[in-house]
């Protein structure tokens, strides 16, 4: 009661907010502190028996609320720390953090020019940049911040479906005929994800063979596209992937940009993972054929290391979005305004509050330059580099698929010595499949490192090592591997 907007509020409020500033300081510096743990893990019911974290009918003190935020932040996990590899994810960038917190304090909305000038200017700016980096001449097109890749690609469903049946947006699903779209078996679970939401039904989204280093096979790709239409389907969408999210895979854009021609067929490319490297001169050959895309999602929040959440749909076609999402809402979008129109993008979004997303990118784009970015990004795939040729003949270790990587996902197994002996049989393969969630779980309650692991198709449960943190060095990846055998020897 004793913060603003209280009567003679302003002493109190300083200081309370000096104390928190102190507290996310603390928390900061010590994200980068390697001798700090990345987490502190308690099982749930530990944590929740622990603390009182109920929700009362009397207010708390002030002092009570800061022990709170110190108890939040003591538990979290540390996603800046360098030995955090965990998500695709990573990094505390400072000036992405003051952008945040900057954001936070201007608490607006998105929807229009009336209410968040600067911002909606800033976003119509960042995202042109951005397509002129994917290639479409002089940054033309559209696009939106959303509130992640698998939005993003729904978005760019959506779009896809409105461009071959526009009539779909006040009839429904029931007016068109039943559409199909295509996307890798090792894509991202968000197209299936989003022909759930849209109503096109998940049996629709068709899944095509990927070669043994992950890629979509085109020439598998045309098959299927051939099948579906003889079956009177309507293939309506591919969506390429630029960076998987287990192998880090880049499709061949260029081929299948070939095929949708053909096809006349919207082609959309799922950079939200692999995106990042347009901003690199040495790597961005690994996206060759995106500038043939009629959509693209590209999330600065993962290899750019923008603090969460930022994901860009980026359209080719102008116009589109807004044609396909608006509603003219007469409270919001005015059209006897003051000022130009055009820069009222809330009715081209599906939201209608949408958060300030582009703002962490901007300022971090204006501190680094796009030099800066690129410079970040190749040293992350350097790391992941120095890693594979650390592990790719040591002794107790099995790559999940030859060769260099494309991207800073390395995946391996962990064999520990018990099974080095092992002949390969369907014993081995169950033992295996324990390794590394055990080894998981180990670093959890130890709190050194964390560091993701999955099956995929007929493989047992392998690691996904990834590298997108800035902070993360050589020593590092020296630490992890001497971790993961330290944790599993015994195994």
């Amino acid at each position: 009661p004793d913060l603003l907007p209280a009567c003679n509020g302003e002493i109190t409020t300083m200081s309370f907010l000096q104390d928190i500033v102190d507290i996310l300081l603390q928390y900061v510096v010590k994200s980068f502190d390697r001798t700090t743990k990345v987490i502190d893990f308690h099982y749930p019911n530990e944590l929740l028996q622990e603390y009182n974290w109920e929700l009362a009918d009397q207010p708390q003190t002030l002092e009570e609320i800061l022990l709170n935020c110190r108890t939040t932040l003591k538990y979290a996990i540390k996603t800046g720390h360098p030995r955090y590899f965990n998500q695709l994810s990573t990094g505390l960038d400072m000036v992405g953090l003051a952008a945040d917190w900057l954001t936070s304090a201007a608490n607006t909305n998105m929807f229009t020019y009336e209410i968040a000038p600067v911002f909606v200017l800033l976003e119509y700016v960042t995202l042109r940049k951005m397509r002129e980096m994917v290639g479409w001449p002089g940054g033309c097109g559209d696009g939106i911040f959303s509130p992640g890749g698998a939005i993003s690609n729904m978005y760019a469903m959506l779009i896809a479906r409105f461009k071959m049946f526009p009539e779909v947006k006040e009839k429904g699903m029931a007016a068109i005929p039943r559409l199909v779209a295509f996307t890798s078996e090792h894509s991202h679970f968000s197209v299936k994800k989003g022909a759930a939401a849209l109503g096109i039904g998940t049996d629709s989204v068709i899944l095509i063979r990927c070669d043994e280093r992950g890629k979509m096979i085109p020439s598998d790709l045309e098959r299927r596209i051939l099948e579906a239409k003889q079956k009177g389907f309507v293939p309506f969408l591919v969506s390429a992937t630029a960076g998987t999210t287990v192998y880090g895979a880049f499709d061949p854009l260029i081929a299948i940009a070939d095929i949708c021609k053909k096809y006349k067929i919207w082609m959309h490319v799922d950079g939200a993972w692999g995106g990042g490297l347009l901003m690199s001169r040495k790597h961005k050959w690994k996206l060759n054929g995106v500038e043939r895309a009629n959509s693209v999602t590209w999330n600065p929040h993962k290899m750019m290391g923008v603090p969460l959440q930022c994901s860009a749909l980026l359209v080719r076609e102008e116009g589109l979005m807004q044609s396909c999402n608006q509603m003219h809402a007469s409270y919001l979008f005015q059209q006897d305004k003051h000022y130009d129109l055009s820069y009222d993008t809330g009715d081209k979004a599906l939201q209608c509050g949408r958060h300030v997303d582009v703002f962490k990118l901007w300022l971090m784009w204006r501190a680094k330059g796009t030099t800066g970015f690129e410079a970040q990004i190749d040293k992350c795939l350097e790391l992941a580099e120095y890693l594979y040729n650390k592990i790719k003949n040591r002794e107790g270790y099995e790559m999940v698929f030859d060769g260099k990587p494309q991207h800073t996902n390395v995946c391996f197994w962990y064999i520990p010595p018990s099974l080095r002996s092992m002949e390969d049989n369907e014993e081995r393969m169950s033992r295996l499949m324990k390794v590394a969630p055990v080894i998981k779980a180990r670093m959890m309650e130890y709190g050194t490192t964390m560091v993701s692991y999955q099956p995929l198709g007929d493989k047992v449960n392998f690691f996904r090592m990834v590298i997108s943190n800035p902070a993360a060095t050589h020593q590092d990846i020296d630490f992890l591997i001497d971790e993961i055998e330290r944790l599993g020897q015994d195994l």
